[in-house]
């Protein structure tokens, strides 16, 4: 029988490149703006980020969109969270209603919100006693996340909810870069010790009882991971063929980028990751993938807040280059 991942893997490999004209086109307009050569720094390099895998010499934000995926995970019965599953549900509520963070920034800066919830009444399976999901669930999980391209953004930034998903996330980067446990927790949504130590414990004991199991990304992921992530990795996955370049959000959001990293790191390089998270190991995660977040602002809060931001500056960046002045237009003097 063949793997209910194989589809999944083809499409991790089989990958349409960067646009280069369209680099070429934004790099001509760029030297006939009213400034420095590179003195915008990073911005300039955002719109050709875009251009590069929009696939269009004059990059588009008319639908950027911040998409959040919410699961629920059974691993929260290890006492690793500060806050019961159910706050899971409850947030989501509050995003559709306005009350939290990404929703307001998503409001000021005219950025499409869309929430995906994820079967929050069942929870993934408790990753200490058995596996989080089985190889076909945790594929069908990942089509689905493939439909949040539907609407066709021109910028997916992807977050996620999922009371006790820092503990999963942390476990992904354990089984992915190997350490312990305590190399890769963080305090989450707030936990004391105690709550840190249980959660160091809980990686631990994930790993160890599926040790024998973790031999390629995908069946990491079912093993281990959780339903949003896994519906992240389809939205990364159908954004690269659809042509839509990805803005990461912080700790929980990197990991189903790590798997996609894992199986092929070009599958990735649509992807901007918008912030490092203040949990400690997102740095480490990003540099072992070779990767540089384009703000640092001591968040940890999730929800696509952080990648959120990040489209704020993108959307920034492309207004600049589309809105500047040319030296002829302005009648300005060039360089010599």
């Amino acid at each position: 029988m063949p793997s209910p991942f194989a589809d999944l893997i083809d499409l991790l490999h089989v990958l349409p490149p960067g646009d280069e004209g369209a680099v070429a086109a934004i790099r001509a307009r760029d030297r006939q703006l009213t400034k420095p050569p590179g003195s915008l720094g990073e911005l300039e390099a955002l719109v050709e980020f875009l251009g590069r895998w929009q696939g269009k010499p004059s990059p588009t934000l008319d639908n950027p969109m911040v998409a959040i995926f919410a699961g629920n995970h059974g691993v929260t019965d290890q006492g690793v969270s500060a806050f019961p599953r159910e706050v899971t549900a409850q947030m989501v509520a509050n995003f559709t209603a306005g009350g939290a963070a990404v929703s307001q920034i998503c409001a000021l800066h005219e950025l499409n919100l869309r929430v995906f919830e994820l079967a929050l009444e069942l929870p993934t399976g408790d990753i200490t006693q058995t596996a989080a999901m089985d190889d076909r669930m945790c594929a069908a999980t990942i089509a689905y996340g493939m439909e949040a391209v539907a609407g066709k953004p021109d910028l997916l930034a992807i977050g996620e909810m999922g009371i006790g998903n820092t503990t999963v996330a942390a476990a992904i980067y354990a089984a992915l870069y190997g350490g312990a446990g305590a190399d890769w927790v963080g305090r989450g949504t707030g936990v004391d010790d105690a709550g840190l130590r249980r959660k160091a414990d809980a990686v631990d004991r994930a790993i160890a009882l599926h040790k024998d199991a973790l031999d390629d990304p995908l069946a990491i992921l079912a093993r281990l991971g959780g339903r949003e992530i896994a519906a992240m990795l389809g939205a990364i996955i159908a954004a690269r063929q659809q042509k839509i370049p990805v803005i990461v959000d912080g700790f929980v959001a990197t990991s189903a980028a790590a798997i996609a990293h894992a199986a092929n790191p070009a599958s990735i390089d649509h992807c901007l990751f918008g912030h490092v998270s203040a949990e400690h190991a997102h740095a480490r995660v990003l540099d072992a993938m070779g990767k540089r977040p384009l703000l640092d602002l001591g968040m940890r809060l999730g929800e696509g807040s952080g990648a959120a931001l990040a489209a704020v500056v993108v959307k920034t960046a492309l207004h600049l280059h589309k809105n500047m002045a040319t030296f002829s237009s302005a009648g300005v003097s060039d360089k010599g």
